[in-house]
C-alpha cells in the first residue's frame, strides 16, 4: 500500500493542540468529538496511513486528564436505530463503546440520554444501564432548539437538563453516530458550570470536511459523498473568510448555528471566544498529509465506492434516490467515473466475455484477477480462490477443494438448510480450505496469503449475500457491486477449485 499521511506527526501535534485549547479556557474544555473515536475506517480509507483508531491513541497520550461522556439520543432507542457498520443498534453501541474505552484505561464518566420526552423505553435503558452500575443523565427535548436562545439558555432550557459532575480537564463528548445531541450536552454543561462559577470552555474535533484542504479537494469531496444521506454540503466559511481573509472549510451545519452559538456564547461567557466556525475546530489532520497525489486517489475511489454503496442500498430499499443522485452530482463536478475502478471494468469485461456473474479483484500490487459464477462457486467465492492461488504461487489449474467435499456441503445447504443457492459462499470455501490444509500443503500456502489480501479492491456484477460481504470485509477487503440481484444465464464455465 502507498501511504499519503503521517500518522505518527498526527498524533504528536493533535495532541499538543488540545491541550494548548484547554489551557486558553482554565479550568475545563468540553470537546465534542464528531464522527467515529476509534474504528475510523473512512479516514484510513481516504487518508492511506491513517490508522483507524489514530484518534484514540491521540486521547491515550492525554489519559491522565481525560474522561469520556458517551451521549444517546432517546429518539434513537425509540426507533431501535442501526449502526450500519457494525449492525448492531445504538443502545448496544453505546455499551460496545464504553468497553472498548475503559478496556484501554480510560475513564467514562456516563451515560447521557439527549431528546428526553418521557420515552418509555429511554427510561428502560436508563434502569437497565444504572442496574449495571452505569451512571445516567437525562437532557431534555428543549422547544424551539436551537434558535429560540432566550429559552434555551434559561433556567427552563439548559437549566432543566440534569447535571452531569466531572472532575478531569478535558471532557470528551461522543456517541454511537450522528444526531445525538453532542453539541447540545456541550453547550448545557457550559451553562451549567458557569452557574457553579467554574470556567468552562467548547472546542469541536471534526475530522472531515479538511478545513485547510481546498473546498474541491478529493479528501473532502469523498466526506461530501459520505454524508449524502445527513445533507451536509461542505462550503467557505463565511464568517472564518470575514474575520481573518483567509479560506476555510466547513459544512453547512456548523456555519448555520454558528450566529447561534455565538449569542450562547455571549450569555455565558459575556463575549464570544469564537469569531468562526472554523475556530471552534482543534483538527490538525491537514498538516499531517505527506503524499497529496496517493491521497486524492484514495478519496476519489472512496467516492465511487459510496456510490456504488448508494446504488444497491436504493436497490433495497435502504436510500433514497436522492441519496442517490447527490453522489452522481458530486461525481460529476469532480470529474470522477466508475470507468475510474479497474476492478468495475475488468468485471464488466468478463461478463461480456461469459455472460454470468462476475467478479474481479485488484491486488496490492496492481494485478487483476477475475472470476466467474460457475454451478460449484458464486463469483465472490472462485475470484477468491484465484487470489489466494495467484498469491501462493499455486498453478491455476490446481484444485485446492476436491469436488467430492464439495457435493455433501452442497447437498445439506439445499436439502437439510432448505437453501436455494447450493454454490459455496466465501466463507464456506475459506472452512474447506483450513480442513484441507491439515493434508495438503498448497491449501495451506492458500491459507497463508489471507493477510496479504487486505486493502485489495473487489467490484461484483451482481449483488454479493450478506455471509459474502461480511467476509469481504473482514478480510480487509474493498468491495463494490453492481445493483443487480441476479444475472439469469445458465453458468457456461467451471472454475477451477
Amino acid at each position: 500500500m502507498k501511504y499519503g499521511f503521517d500518522n505518527a506527526k498526527y498524533l504528536k501535534i493533535q495532541s499538543e493542540h488540545i491541550k494548548q485549547r484547554i489551557a486558553t479556557f482554565g479550568d475545563k474544555l468540553y470537546m465534542e468529538f464528531g464522527g467515529k473515536l476509534f474504528d475510523d475506517y473512512h479516514a484510513s480509507r481516504v487518508l492511506p496511513g491513517f490508522e483507524p483508531d489514530s484518534k484514540l491513541k491521540m486521547l491515550m497520550q492525554m489519559k491522565d486528564d481525560a474522561e469520556i461522556i458517551i451521549v444517546i439520543s432517546a429518539v434513537d432507542i425509540e426507533k431501535n436505530k442501526v449502526r450500519s457498520d457494525l449492525g448492531i443498534t445504538y443502545d448496544m453501541d453505546v455499551l460496545r463503546l464504553r468497553d472498548e474505552f475503559m478496556d484501554r484505561g480510560l475513564s467514562v464518566n456516563s451515560v447521557v440520554i439527549t431528546h428526553y420526552n418521557g420515552q418509555s423505553s429511554a427510561a428502560a435503558y436508563r434502569k437497565r444501564l444504572e442496574a449495571m452500575k452505569i451512571k445516567v443523565y437525562y437532557h431534555h427535548t428543549i422547544e424551539g432548539y436551537p434558535h429560540n436562545v432566550a429559552l434555551i439558555d434559561s433556567d427552563e432550557g439548559f437549566g432543566k437538563n440534569d447535571y452531569v459532575k466531572t472532575t478531569k480537564p478535558l471532557v470528551v463528548v461522543t456517541a454511537p453516530g450522528p444526531g445525538s445531541g453532542k453539541m447540545a450536552v456541550c453547550l448545557s454543561q457550559l451553562y451549567q458550570e458557569n452557574k457553579r462559577g467554574i470556567k468552562a470552555g467548547y472546542a469541536k474535533f471534526e475530522t472531515f470536511p479538511v478545513w485547510n484542504l481546498p473546498l474541491t479537494h478529493p479528501v473532502n469531496v469523498a466526506y461530501e459523498a459520505a454524508t449524502a444521506d445527513l445533507d451536509d454540503v461542505n462550503m467557505i466559511d463565511p464568517f472564518h473568510l470575514d474575520a481573518y481573509g483567509e479560506t476555510a472549510v466547513n459544512y453547512n451545519r456548523d456555519v448555520e448555528i454558528f450566529p447561534v452559538m455565538n449569542a450562547l456564547f455571549d450569555d455565558i461567557y459575556g463575549s464570544s471566544p469564537y469569531k468562526s466556525p472554523t475556530d471552534m475546530g482543534v483538527n490538525m489532520i491537514g498538516y499531517c498529509i505527506s503524499d497529496d497525489e496517493v491521497c486524492c486517489e484514495a478519496s476519489r475511489q472512496e467516492v465511487i465506492r459510496r456510490y456504488y454503496t448508494a446504488l444497491c442500498n436504493f436497490a433495497d430499499g435502504k436510500a433514497t434516490e436522492a441519496e442517490v443522485n447527490k453522489i452522481a452530482l458530486v461525481m460529476k463536478r469532480a470529474k470522477i467515473s466508475t470507468a475510474d475502478r479497474k476492478t468495475t471494468v475488468a468485471a464488466k469485461e468478463r461478463l461480456e466475455q461469459c455472460e454470468v456473474a462476475t467478479a474481479a479483484i485488484e491486488l496490492e500490487d496492481g494485478t487483476i484477477l477475475t472470476a466467474g459464477t460457475s454451478s460449484l462457486l458464486g463469483p465472490s467465492a472462485a475470484l477468491l480462490l484465484n487470489a489466494l492461488k495467484h498469491l501462493a504461487g499455486i498453478a491455476h489449474n490446481v484444485k485446492l477443494i476436491p469436488q467430492q467435499m464439495i457435493a455433501p456441503i452442497q447437498k445439506t445447504k439445499v436439502t437439510y438448510l432448505h437453501g436455494h443457492n447450493p454454490r459455496l459462499h466465501t466463507d464456506e470455501v475459506l472452512v474447506a480450505i483450513s480442513m484441507m490444509s491439515l493434508i495438503d500443503e498448497n491449501c495451506k500456502l492458500a491459507l497463508e496469503q489471507l493477510p496479504n489480501l487486505y486493502g485489495a479492491q473487489v467490484h461484483s456484477t451482481v449483488m454479493l449475500s450478506e455471509v459474502d460481504r461480511k467476509t469481504l470485509k473482514k478480510l480487509g477487503i474493498g468491495l463494490t457491486c453492481d445493483p443487480v440481484r441476479k444475472i439469469k444465464i445458465r453458468p457456461r464455465v467451471e472454475e477451477e477449485l
